[in-house]
């Protein structure tokens, strides 16, 4: 062959140009970029935070910073139960990742602000703040959210939240493996279940020993084993044991007040398939000092104040997977084409990304109600408010949320699988909250519970539900329907699923027709209340302005 005829050695090297592929969603204003979010914060009291949000959001936003969330996850924790000479330390060590999500969780008030800083709209900004952090990781939110949660339970005991409560709201995030009395800020972990009895806590075989008098506030040494503690490198721990008295709240630190270490030793961390930055573990107690919380023999009662706190973030945590989910889808179907076209004009990718948005801004629109609602316990119909239907938002957004992230994945198509994808991560943590802090049946046992010890909240819901009356006839009618569902008791639990979801599609709907644009709260009425039976996303009825549903809702870059 000669000269002429060899082929070109750039025609070998050049296979293809790369065209028509999206790229990553970020270095944009997470805060600014959410419209539904923005007008939340504005409606429920805390415009006063929009500010820290908008810098807050543009942290989030931040392509380092959400590279600080993929290593988080990429690198999870590790234990040494000894040191190399021997000694027992229960030590857990993370990726420095990890830590830095913490610290800027801690320093942003995240665990504490509407305890440290009670003011209008304080459960609001913070719920806001969780929003946009959890959208970058979810794991770290789990010490934070206990952290967060523990205050209530401690306050039952004065003396209890004297001592702790200063640290526990401190703004120092203090990683170090030294006693609670060498640091200026704390985290609180939660040690209840175990393996006999998992949500039925009253099964608990863990015995707590009086050291003194015993009572409220008093020494006790506990022996057991916990099959469930999660942020074992909390400081120390909300624990439930049996007392004489019955089943009792217990404060157990890590290490006693002399700096030796207390005997909570950490057996191992358990193998999640999601939440992967968070250790979980398994322990055992082996005469560990703890104080008691709250009265002896109401231990469920006492926990019960860090539970539902818990469960709010779980609405939290769920919302944002949801808006993280269909931010990147809309993102990517504004940029790919097919067929000539992009993807988002053509209909039935319209109809699928819209349907994706009414449900994010209807969790988001509930999530944000009962923030709203936790800053105002002092009015009754708050109160009763909340106790019923964060139940009811806890069941409903966690549990649609795995089915979400799957459909927001298939807008991506094949690259959404990919690892080096934000939807595994997404995906994997999409169940989590839907089991933890309560599966699916206890909440809606606890919604037919709450009715039961307080009947009042029934009349509040329907209350809140008439301040939407008139606005949509399909909602006029749904809320007819389910006033009936509640007329026949004889057989409620077996029922309850059904009713707690009709519970959760008229309030969303209520608050969607009266605080979001006509176009979403139309499109909400008319998809989840107007059509019979059960379909997937993308079944949108005809007449919905989807360009308009996406438009508000796709994140723009620059």
């Amino acid at each position: 062959m000669n000269a002429t005829t060899q082929p070109s050695q750039r025609f070998l090297a050049t296979t293809h140009e790369v065209v028509n592929v999206s790229n990553e969603l970020c270095n944009y204003n997470m805060y600014l970029q959410d419209q539904a979010l923005r007008e939340a914060v504005e409606r429920h009291g805390a415009s006063w935070a929009h500010a820290q949000l908008t810098e807050f959001g543009r942290l989030t936003g931040s392509a380092d910073y959400l590279e600080q969330g993929a290593l988080a996850n990429k690198f999870p924790p590790e234990l040494d139960t000894h040191d190399r000479f021997g000694h027992r330390i229960d030590l857990v060590k993370f990726h420095p990742a990890y830590h830095a999500l913490m610290k800027t969780s801690i320093e942003h008030g995240l665990h504490a602000s509407p305890w440290s800083d009670p003011r209008e709209g304080a459960h609001v900004a913070r719920a806001a703040h969780s929003y946009l952090h959890t959208q970058v990781e979810a794991g770290h939110g789990c010490p934070i959210t206990m952290t967060f949660a523990a205050v209530p339970s401690l306050r039952t005991t004065p003396e209890l939240a004297q001592l702790w409560e200063p640290r526990i709201t401190s703004r120092v995030y203090d990683p170090r493996n030294v006693p609670d009395g060498q640091k200026p800020g704390l985290t609180i972990g939660m040690a209840m279940t175990e393996k006999q009895g998992g949500s039925d806590v009253r099964a608990n075989t863990t015995q707590a020993h009086s050291i003194g008098s015993g009572g409220p506030g008093q020494p006790y040494e506990l022996v057991g084993h916990k099959f469930f503690v999660s942020a074992p490198m909390c400081d120390a721990f909300l624990v439930l044991a049996q007392a004489l008295g019955g089943l009792s709240c217990f404060l157990l630190p890590r290490w006693h007040p002399d700096g030796s270490k207390n005997p909570l030793q950490v057996l191992r961390l358990k193998r999640k398939m999601g939440n992967v930055s968070n250790a979980s573990s398994e322990t055992e107690l082996r005469g560990a000092l703890a104080w008691m919380v709250g009265e002896e023999g109401r231990g469920v009662r006492t926990i019960i104040e860090m539970v539902s706190m818990t469960r709010f973030d779980c609405m939290i945590g769920s919302s944002a997977g949801q808006r993280a989910a269909v931010s990147n889808a809309l993102h990517h179907c504004s940029v790919r084409s097919a067929f000539g076209k992009v993807l988002n004009q053509q209909p039935l990718m319209q109809n699928v990304l819209a349907d994706l948005v009414l449900e994010s801004e209807g969790s988001l629109a509930m999530t944000m109600r009962m923030a709203h609602a936790m800053d105002h316990r002092a009015d009754p119909h708050e109160d009763l408010l909340a106790r019923l239907c964060t139940a009811v938002g806890k069941y409903w957004i966690c549990k649609r949320t795995p089915n979400h992230a799957y459909e927001a994945m298939e807008c991506i198509g094949g690259s959404g699988v990919m690892e080096d994808s934000p939807f595994p991560r997404l995906f994997r943590e999409s169940p989590v909250n839907a089991i933890w802090e309560g599966s699916g049946n206890v909440q809606c046992l606890d919604v037919l519970r709450a009715m039961q010890k307080s009947p009042e909240v029934v009349p509040a819901f329907f209350a809140e539900l008439r301040r939407a009356q008139g606005a949509d006839a399909r909602l006029d009618a749904w809320v007819a329907d389910l006033k009936d569902e509640f007329r026949k008791p004889e057989d409620l639990e077996y029922r309850a699923r059904h009713v707690v979801d009709r519970m959760a599609l008229a309030l969303q709907a209520a608050l969607l027709v009266q605080h979001a644009p006509a176009a979403v709260g139309d499109a909400f009425c008319a998809s989840r209340l107007g059509q019979v039976g059960h379909h997937n996303y993308g079944a949108l009825p005809t007449g919905v302005d989807c360009a308009a549903l996406i438009e508000r809702a796709t994140p723009q870059i620059g």
